[in-house]
């Protein structure tokens, strides 16, 4: 587990205000050794929000590492954990929400960043109501009250809203005030997907503490420093029926973000492509 690791025991600076600790920790301390502790005092919103009042600057890798890089100025330590997710439409059909969650690890002393990440379906739905009943309505295929909603009178981007809706009273009080704030009648209901907010993103981010506690656990086998995990993968995996080698991945090229170490290690499985994935048997 985590004996011997050079980070077992050290303390890991994590800023967040949205709860995020709660499946950070576990997960990364299993996995090292380590302490992660909550580091508090700076308004993570100022650097973006899902509702759209604050834009984020940068890409979603950019803002991980600038909460990373925070949480190590505000904390005193020099291990920090900088966490940010976004949300889009799926790879496959592009229709339905996908999230993506990053946790950069960032060690200032090695000079190195580990990444772990994760993406799944989100639950992030919207609507335009024109009545509390067709928000009721809405509230029940948005997996309220356990995912809380946010409200606003007539568009997605009125500032007036209110969020963390978790329960029915709060819901029908913040439709009826909206309505009667709404030029036109009509309420804009969303999930809040702020972490504490919102189950299902909060396990995502789980997902992605748990790759990066893989990562951090595997040591260069020359420098020693933690990450040396897979950087890319290597396409080639033979077809089934003719061997000709496909586009889906035979290996991963592993590295260390310390020194120039690379290697290719084999995937275990599977041995084959499937033909309908090949180029010769299925142009």
């Amino acid at each position: 587990m985590g004996r011997g690791h050079p980070y077992t025991g050290r303390r890991i600076a994590l800023l967040t205000q949205h709860r995020k600790e709660c499946v950070i920790r576990p997960a990364l301390e299993a996995a090292v050794g380590c302490r992660v502790a909550r580091t508090g005092g700076y308004d993570t919103d100022r650097l973006g929000t899902f509702t759209r009042d604050t834009a984020r600057a940068g890409s979603q890798l950019d803002a991980a590492r600038r909460k990373a890089r925070i949480a190590i100025e505000l904390s005193g330590e020099t291990l920090g954990l900088g966490s940010e997710g976004a949300v889009g439409p799926d790879p496959v059909s592009g229709l339905l929400p996908w999230g993506v969650e990053i946790l950069l690890f960032l060690d200032v002393h090695l000079g190195i960043e580990v990444v772990g990440t994760a993406r799944g379906p989100a639950m992030h739905r919207h609507a335009l109501v024109t009545s509390y009943g067709e928000a009721a309505s809405f509230a029940a295929e948005a997996g309220f009250p356990a995912h809380a909603l946010v409200v606003r009178p007539d568009s997605e981007d009125d500032p007036r809203m209110r969020k963390g809706i978790s329960d029915v009273t709060t819901l029908r009080g913040a439709v009826n005030r909206a309505l009667d704030e709404s030029t036109g009648g009509q309420v804009f209901v969303e999930n809040d997907l702020r972490a504490f907010a919102n189950p299902t993103r909060m396990a995502l981010i789980r997902d992605a503490a748990e790759d990066l506690g893989r990562r951090l656990a595997s040591l260069c086998p020359d420098c020693r420093s933690p990450g040396f995990a897979a950087i890319e993968r290597v396409e080639g995996l033979p077809c089934e029926v003719c061997r000709t080698p496909t586009r889906l991945p035979r290996a991963e090229r592993h590295g260390c973000p310390a020194c120039a170490l690379t290697k290719v290690v084999q995937l275990a499985e599977p041995a084959f492509a499937d033909p309908a994935r090949c180029d010769f048997c299925n142009p």
